[in-house]
């Protein structure tokens, strides 16, 4: 299995040794974005891996719209702002700290 590859990432299923297709990558990207979401943080080798530009095609594909942490994969892919269609809690948007996160 490749390093990067977090195999917690599939409690459901065993955790593949490759992700050769876009469909396999696009799995892999929405239990990537669903953990880091609820706080469950990747390796930094999973996120040197994702970051690369061969993962460009599988993170505009995910089209995961409520999750914070895909729309962080679109900027580091220089992909076009997409909508968030997830939760705006007031009494963090209303903070003035918020944009030294």
């Amino acid at each position: 299995m490749n390093d990067w590859l977090d195999g917690a990432l599939y409690p459901d299923e065993t955790p593949p040794d490759a992700l050769p297709t876009l469909a396999d990558r696009v799995d892999f990207l929405a239990r990537l974005c669903a953990a880091w979401d609820f706080g469950v943080l990747p390796e930094m080798a999973t996120i040197a891996e994702v970051r690369k530009s061969d993962w460009r095609t599988a993170v505009d594909a995910c089209r995961l719209l409520t999750s914070p942490t895909y729309h962080l994969l679109r900027a580091w892919h220089n992909l076009s702002v997409a909508p968030y269609l997830g939760q705006r809690l007031a009494y963090i948007a209303d903070d003035p700290s918020l944009e030294y996160v």
